[in-house]
C-alpha cells in the first residue's frame, strides 16, 4: 500500500536519511525504532507527506506523492493520512466532539455529516460521555483517544503516529496500545508508529530499526 524508495533527506551538511526503502502493507501494525537523532520522525514526515525527500519517491497505491504541488498535498495528507503526536495537540478551544469534526469540515463535509461520524467514533472509542469536555477536562489517555478518533475521521488508508504514548503512564500507555489492535481487528485500520517503547515496539507486526539514517538490517 505505501512504498518508500531510496529516500534521502539532508539538513545542510547532516545527511538524516541515506537512501532509506521500505514498504508498508494494508491491515499492517508497523513499529519503527531506534535511537533519537537516528531519522525515525524525518522519515515519518517525508512518509506522511509533512516534508519531502532529497531523492526518492513516496508512493500510495501506487501514485507517487512526491510529484504534487502543496495544494494536491494538502488535499491528499486531509483524505488518506491520519496523524497522531505525542502530545494530543487538541485545539483546546473546542470540545472533543469539535476537535473530531475539524478534519471531516475542512474536507468538506456538512456539519451534519461530521458530527453523526464524530459520535460514531467517540462510540467506537468508549468515550460518548466525554463528547462535550474540552481537553482540560480530559485525562492524558482521554486525550490521546481523542486525538486518535480525528485521526481516524476521514477514513484515512494508515495512520502514522510519533510517539504516541511517550507521555502516558503505564496504564494509559497499554491502554493506546491495546485501543490500536483493537481498531485493526474492527476496522483493518494500517498503523506506523514511531516509538521509544520496546513493549510497543514487540507487540507489532513488524519493526523497521534505524540507525544513523539507514535501516539495520
Amino acid at each position: 500500500m505505501i512504498e518508500l524508495e531510496n529516500i534521502t533527506r539532508s539538513f545542510g551538511s547532516l545527511q538524516v536519511l541515506k537512501g532509506v526503502s521500505l514498504k508498508v502493507e494494508k491491515g499492517e501494525i508497523v513499529s519503527i525504532t531506534g535511537p533519537s537523532g537516528a531519522g525515525k520522525t524525518t522519515l515519518l514526515q517525508i512518509m506522511g507527506s509533512l516534508d519531502k525527500p532529497d531523492g526518492g519517491r513516496v508512493l500510495y497505491n501506487g501514485q507517487d506523492i512526491t510529484r504534487m504541488d502543496e495544494k494536491e498535498l494538502s488535499a491528499f495528507r486531509n483524505k488518506h493520512i491520519g496523524f497522531v503526536f505525542q502530545f494530543h495537540q487538541l485545539l483546546p478551544e473546542f470540545t472533543a466532539l469539535e476537535n473530531i469534526t475539524i478534519p471531516m469540515l475542512i474536507a468538506g463535509n456538512s456539519m451534519r455529516q461530521a458530527t453523526a461520524r464524530a459520535k460514531e467514533l467517540l462510540g467506537l472509542l468508549g468515550l460518548e460521555d466525554r463528547a462535550d469536555h474540552k481537553p482540560s477536562e480530559l485525562s492524558g489517555g482521554e486525550k490521546q483517544r481523542i486525538a486518535v478518533a480525528r485521526a481516524l475521521a476521514n477514513q484515512p488508508d494508515v495512520i502514522l503516529a510519533d510517539e504516541p504514548s511517550g507521555s502516558l503512564d503505564t496504564r494509559n500507555k497499554e491502554e493506546l496500545h491495546n485501543l490500536f489492535f483493537s481498531l485493526r481487528e474492527k476496522i483493518g485500520q494500517t498503523f506506523v508508529i514511531v516509538t521509544h517503547d520496546e513493549t510497543l515496539a514487540t507487540m507489532t507486526d513488524r519493526t523497521i530499526r534505524l540507525l544513523d539514517g539507514s535501516i539495520v538490517k
